[in-house]
């Protein structure tokens, strides 16, 4: 027994070694997968969340633009694109809920996929495109933005996955900022795209070979 008990506690300390070892390293991936700046996923967290979703037919992919984002960075400085950034970021975060995930895919882009449970997304993202224009609280008044919103339904698209709906909701959110329409849904029409021509394809295709069809 004494023998057992020694080499227990021989080990102990390499165990505890390897539990401190481990905890830290999801620590690390917790953090390395939190845009530090608004505390939302990046895009490698948003998309291991985003493919789970998916499987639910209900799942909607959401792409969000802040309009004239530069404009504003260049006129009122960094601090104030960043708090504008943080502001979109929590309210996008307070919409998505616990159900959905949020993520910052880079620069003023964001990304969402929710679960439209009672199918009134289109209502729900009408009022989010409001909220998101609200001015920000602690910056000037005259720091005012809107963000364009463009959405693509899974269902609509059947065997479709992530990369195949981000691309849609893409050309549905040029479309809805080029016509200011403030929201847009991916759909298979192909009028507004041909006329303006592709948003991917102006912006080294993202998402890769652009994929056909916006409509209101």
């Amino acid at each position: 027994m004494s023998t057992l008990l020694a080499a227990l506690a021989a080990a102990a300390p390499m165990a505890a070694g390897w539990t401190f070892h481990t905890l830290w390293l999801r620590r690390r991936l917790h953090v390395a997968r939190r845009d530090p700046l608004t505390g939302l996923r990046t895009r490698e967290g948003f998309t291991c969340r985003a493919r789970v979703l998916l499987k639910d037919k209900r799942a909607v992919v959401v792409l969000a633009d802040v309009d004239r984002f530069k404009q504003i960075n260049d006129r009122h400085g960094h601090a104030a694109g960043d708090a504008l950034l943080k502001a979109t970021a929590d309210r996008l975060a307070h919409y998505v809920g616990t159900s959905g995930v949020a993520g910052r895919l880079g620069g003023d882009e964001f990304a969402a996929v929710v679960i439209d449970e009672q199918g009134t997304v289109a209502d729900l993202l009408a009022v989010l495109h409001g909220v998101l224009a609200r001015p920000v609280e602690g910056l000037d008044a005259s720091v005012r933005t809107t963000v364009s919103l463009g959405w693509a339904r899974a269902a609509d698209f059947p065997g479709e996955e992530l990369p195949e709906l981000l691309r849609r909701a893409d050309e549905a959110m040029y479309a809805a900022k080029h016509g200011r329409a403030g929201v847009r849904r991916a759909g298979l029409g192909l009028l507004f795209a041909t006329l303006l021509g592709r948003r991917a394809g102006r912006r080294g295709a993202r998402w890769g070979a652009s994929v056909p069809g916006v409509v209101a």
